[in-house]
């Protein structure tokens, strides 16, 4: 027996037609990439949004395209998350950061139609149109008086595409499994892969994202997305901030300390988002001036692990919760929050602060299981190491237009990561499956040395890799970006984190660098370094 209830399809275009109708005041602000602050409601970018849902219909759109952006987190941009899933066709965000070559191959796998690109890449697809062979038009998110002079061809203007069009519409109805959204992987080895989201996949998300045990956000919150909206759609910001109508502040490509700074106080931003790298500037800036932030409440961390340091900073400088968060391209991306919780709130801040260096519990709708080499369940003990499967309705079946399976076990994809899980169901990464390292048979977290080497005063950012040695097979080999002006020495690393871990853990070496390399979304890109050090130990 069947229950006697409605049936409608979860489709995007709710979302904002929600948001039109019960948050229609609340603000979406941007600071541009022409460098004025722009300002408008969801009432106004919903209108807009259907005006460019016309003029794709216009151009002849149709269910199922690929139309690609190549974009800063601007309102423009985040009107195409909008317009294009909502007629049917599939919003393809590219990451600009990735290498030339791999934006090339990214456009053609996915076929793409037409491009929506900010003034700041207008040079950047200049060099590869040739090589893109699918795209039928190229559109410049500015106005007018902004419009470079470009070899592109087949150009418009994507405020003259929208001004003449009408900003009334009735948003089709289709299968709540079509095709919404695609994004690749940043491909650290061999070629990107797409992750290729449904409409259900992605209302689903929103629906967990904005669950107070999860991200948490609510109607009278002020959300800064500076994690991208190149890269995994902002961690799903566009979609469940609009679902509660919380105020947006976009940083476009302004994202050093000041500008963040300026933005943050400006509009009273009380929850943050992105990767460490990006508070590390932050935080400088907020040191060198002696200033606090006055609004914030939680600041949300993922992409990497957030060290220590970070966490108390931002605790006991600004009064700012640290909320780690973990997941992936694969996963849409959420997988699992470390939210605020009773178990907490009866612990002292030391103990809490350890608490908060995991990534935290699952969300409803995402399961986990811990497995070893042979795929048998691990103890939830915070101490097995295992490989990480998860499931759920917003986790990839497969690759787009990809039949390489080596991820997918049973049901379960393979996350790739080493982790522990406690009796709690916290897990904390461990590793890499890749970049865990093996020392005379006994497994030694990389991330853990990173975390406690980053701690130092005079450390600004930490890599660890294993190297091959004579007798141990592996050993760890510590890189230091020092703080500016700093003067520590090799010893003194050492020493710091030697006396914070088993004595076999202890780093072989110390390569102080001025800079390490990142992939596209920020992560340490430690393949380059490999095979650089390899053997840096065997002379």
């Amino acid at each position: 027996m069947l229950g006697n209830m409605m049936s409608k399809p979860l489709l995007i275009s709710s979302i904002l037609t929600h948001a039109e109708q019960v948050h229609g005041k609340a603000e979406i602000v941007t600071r541009t990439v022409e460098g004025p602050i722009h300002r408008y409601t969801y009432t106004d970018a919903a209108k807009r949004t259907k005006q460019l849902a016309n003029a794709l219909n216009s151009m002849g759109v149709e269910l199922g395209d690929r139309i690609a952006t190549l974009a800063w987190n601007t309102y423009r941009h985040y009107e195409t998350y909008y317009a294009i899933s909502c007629i049917g066709a599939i919003t393809h965000t590219i990451n600009p950061r990735l290498f030339p070559e791999q934006i090339v191959y990214i456009a053609n796998h996915a076929e793409d139609k037409v491009l929506f690109l900010d003034l700041t890449f207008v040079p950047l697809v200049e060099a590869l149109q040739d090589k893109m062979g699918t795209i039928e038009k190229y559109v410049i998110m500015t106005d007018r008086e902004h419009m470079p002079e470009t070899t592109l061809p087949n150009v418009i203007c994507y405020e003259e595409l929208i001004a003449e069009e009408s900003d009334q519409i009735v948003w089709p109805e289709f299968d709540e499994n079509t095709a919404a959204g695609l994004c690749y992987t940043s491909g650290t080895t061999g070629n990107p892969k797409g992750a290729l989201y449904s409409h259900r996949s992605t209302v689903l998300h929103t629906y967990a994202a904005a669950m107070p045990d999860s991200i948490g956000c609510g109607n009278a919150d002020a959300l800064l997305p500076v994690v991208p909206m190149f890269h995994v759609f902002a961690w799903g910001v566009p979609y469940f901030a609009t679902m509660v109508g919380a105020k947006i502040v976009f940083p476009g490509p302004h994202m050093d300390g000041e500008s963040l700074h300026e933005l943050i106080e400006g509009e009273q931003v009380t929850t943050m988002l992105g990767v460490p790298t990006v508070w590390l500037g932050l935080l400088d800036y907020l040191r060198s001036k002696d200033i606090k932030l006055s609004s914030v409440k939680k600041s949300i961390i993922g992409g990497s692990a957030a060290p220590l340091g970070m966490i108390k900073e931002f605790q006991e400088t600004h009064d700012v919760f640290v909320l780690h968060a973990w997941g992936m391209t694969e996963l849409s991306p959420l997988g699992c929050t470390n939210s605020y919780n009773q178990a907490m709130a009866n612990i002292s801040l030391e103990e809490r602060y350890k608490m908060q260096l995991k990534q935290g519990r699952p969300v409803f709708g995402i399961e986990f299981k811990v497995v070893n080499d042979a795929g048998e369940a691990l103890p939830h003990d915070g101490k097995s190491y295992g490989r990480l499967l998860v499931r759920g309705p917003w986790v990839v079946s497969a690759y787009f237009r990809n039949d390489d399976m080596s991820s997918f076990e049973d049901g379960w994809f393979d996350t790739g990561d080493v982790v522990t899980m406690d009796e709690n169901a916290n897990i904390q990464i461990v590793d890499r499956k890749k970049d865990v390292i093996k020392s005379g048979g006994e497994w030694i977290s990389s991330i853990d040395l990173e975390n406690i080497a980053v701690s130092h005063p005079d450390v600004k950012e930490a890599c660890v890799i294993g190297v091959k040695h004579p007798k141990w097979d592996e050993r760890p080999l510590l890189f230091i970006v020092k703080q500016d002006e700093a003067d520590l020495t090799k010893e003194e690393i050492l020493d710091f984190v030697g006396n914070q871990v088993a004595t076999w853990w202890k780093p072989d070496d110390v390569v102080f660098v001025d800079e390490l390399p990142h992939t596209a979304t920020g992560k340490l890109l430690k393949l380059s370094l490999r095979e650089e050090y390899m053997d840096h130990l065997m002379g």
